[in-house]
């Protein structure tokens, strides 16, 4: 058994205020042993995050914790401390240095008035009894570990790739010149990998015993996704790191963790080796974050959920009851069902058609003239048929979002034709074009951006209404609203609150209902679940499928997740800078990739099988 660094006994935290107290963490205990990943999964709201708060003495006012114990052992043989007792001046030497933590949002977590380099060398400084320059060269090792910079061999290769005659001198200073730029970028310069690697790179400068890894690749697309969790294995073997990665995504800890805590409602209600949680999980609510994940090598006619699961009541102390429940096996859909589907949209006439679109953002010349376009979408050409879900798939920068937006004419192409219902509609102003906007909705990535927080959801669900002049009276128009409510699953007192008072699935589906208002023909989702867990994330899929089924809508479901896409789409396009690159019914893209970059997107899909995890281990034995 390896030297536990990290013990955590029945630590409680509460959340007074309102007069009520929220307790977040009820007495969860668990061990950390140095070299060892410990997978933290559940919900949000379930207590991961303030797990992570805890440990690291970073939780804000009003949460304090009111029991348990943290006990540290900051050497080998050295005696352990209880964090929680610990004075804060004290708690700043272990917080960065020995315990580092990776936050959720690299954007939000990084200054943008500063560079990289003056954010980087902050921490080693302060740690380590280093000048500013050698914290700068330490800073750049890291880097250049998180492989965000190459090392020096790699950059002296491609300056002598482009000239050979380069003294000695002068490719030092290139070599040199090329590290310092990458300090002096600010956050803003980086993509959302680069910036995920600027925090690895901080949170090991100084050499942590324990790094914290919290929700670190939620926002990131999958192939980036398994970059980074590459990338942390091999820091935590060079390294010999304990390491805590925290994730609502069961596919993910499959992927790095070697013992799992399963948490629900600020307890752990299951604990063990990620060969056994995988293998043969036994609370129901394990088994249903494992069953509500869309697999590529099934195709349900709906995903479970938790709540198929079980069920959870509060009891009048506060205590959560869970009642186990024996789910109905989800049905297939067989291989002549998705057939006679397709070929019946062979028999339609497109409802959309895209011929040859470009979209393109201009590059301002030094005078404030257009010098060039960055071409978002280039040369694109597609047909959608009326009850038909295109799934749009490909990395974050390929042009999913922007080729959405330019078909219901929030962005203006350079040119092509955007074809709806026979019509030409590229270049349609005024009164038919807010027509339009009748027939074309989009749901949009983040719930909360897209609500007014100072507008009731009632009002926000009815402002499509009145907008268009639908419903003769004020009466009838709140009828609408509740009954759209009720149709995505809320009641009927949801329209008096605002945004921030539901969840993040509630949210999500309040904008379901504001984009069904006006009875529309065609909806785009724009990564429309990619925030949500994963158990809610089932039910707003599950929501979609049912919803087109009764509405007849027609969908492009805008993804990075191939998994996701091939549940929801009938025929499936992969874009890559700009361009689609491959096109094909759902099963043939998954069964038979033919482009390479079609393949590495199937391939970083963290499956969360049990069959992975065992090989997996068998590897590492």
């Amino acid at each position: 058994m390896r030297e536990t660094v990290l013990e955590v006994r029945n630590l409680q935290v509460e959340f007074p205020g309102d007069g009520n107290i929220n307790r977040a963490l009820d007495g969860i205990s668990f061990g950390l042993h140095r070299g060892e990943t410990l997978g933290i999964v559940g919900e949000s709201g379930s207590g991961k995050s303030v797990t992570a708060l805890a440990v690291m003495g970073l939780l804000q006012t009003p949460g304090i914790v009111t029991g348990g114990e943290i006990w540290f052992r900051p050497q080998e043989n050295a005696n352990p401390i209880d964090l929680v007792k610990l004075p804060p001046e004290q708690m700043q030497l272990h917080r960065g240095g020995d315990i580092a933590m990776i936050f959720q949002e690299p954007m939000s977590s990084l200054n943008p008035v500063y560079n990289i380099g003056f954010q980087l060398t902050e921490a080693i400084v302060r740690h380590q009894n280093v000048s500013a320059a050698q914290a700068r060269q330490i800073a750049i090792a890291g880097l250049q570990e998180v492989k965000l910079l190459p090392s020096d061999e790699e950059i002296q290769q491609q300056y002598t790739e482009t000239s050979s005659k380069l003294e000695p001198s002068k490719l030092s200073q290139l070599v040199k010149e090329h590290k310092e730029a990458m300090l002096e970028r600010y956050p803003h310069e980086l993509s959302g990998g680069q910036l995920q690697r600027v925090m690895i790179a901080m949170a090991i400068s100084c050499n942590p015993l324990i790094l914290i890894a919290d929700e670190p690749t939620t926002a990131l697309d999958v192939t980036v996704q398994a970059t980074i969790l590459d990338l942390l294995r091999e820091l935590q073997q060079s390294r010999d790191m304990a390491m805590i990665f925290i994730t609502h995504d069961l596919g993910l800890i499959s992927e790095i963790a070697d013992e799992v805590a399963v948490m629900y409602k600020g307890k752990v209600v299951e604990s063990g080796t990620s060969r056994q949680i995988f293998s043969s999980p036994q609370h129901p609510y394990t088994k249903g974050l494992i069953a509500c994940r869309p697999t590529l090598n099934r195709r349900p006619q709906k995903l479970l959920t938790v709540s198929d699961y079980m069920s959870a009541e509060e009891t009048a102390t506060g205590q959560v009851v869970i009642q186990a429940k024996e789910p109905a096996q989800p049905i297939e859909v067989t291989t002549e069902e998705i057939a006679a589907r397709l070929a019946n949209f062979n028999d339609l006439e497109p409802l959309l058609q895209i011929r040859n679109l470009k979209v393109g953002f201009p590059v301002r010349g030094v005078f404030g003239g257009t010098k060039r376009y960055n071409m978002a979408v280039n040369g694109v050409s597609f047909d959608v048929k009326p009850g038909e879900t295109l799934g749009l798939v490909g990395e974050s920068g390929c042009g999913k979002t922007t080729l959405g937006r330019t078909l219901l004419r929030l962005i203006e192409p350079i040119s092509g034709q955007i074809i709806f219902e026979k019509q030409d509609i590229t270049s349609l102003k005024g009164e038919p074009l807010q027509k339009l906007r009748r027939e074309m909705q989009i749901v949009f990535q983040n719930p909360f951006s897209s609500l007014d927080p100072r507008m009731k959801v009632g009002d926000a669900v009815m402002e499509p209404l009145l907008i268009h002049a639908v419903g003769k009276t004020k009466q009838q128009r709140r009828q609408r609203v509740v009954e759209l409510l009720e149709r995505v699953g809320l009641s009927a007192d949801a329209i008096n609150r605002y945004p921030h008072q539901f969840s993040g699935g509630q949210r999500q589906r309040i904008c379901i209902a504001r984009s069904l208002a006006l009875n529309p023909k065609f909806i785009i989702c724009d990564e429309s679940v990619s925030a949500l867990d994963v158990s809610v994330q089932a039910q707003v899929l599950n929501l979609l499928k049912e919803l087109q089924s009764d509405f007849q809508l027609t969908y492009i479901f805008i993804s990075h997740d191939l998994s996701v896409v091939k549940f929801m789409s009938d025929r499936i396009l992969v874009m890559n800078r700009g361009q689609i690159v491959e096109e094909g019914t759902a099963e043939s893209i998954y069964l038979e990739p033919k482009e390479e970059y079609t393949q590495k997107l199937i391939a970083a899909i963290p499956t969360g099988s049990a069959e992975r995890v065992r090989s997996r281990h068998l590897r590492a034995l």
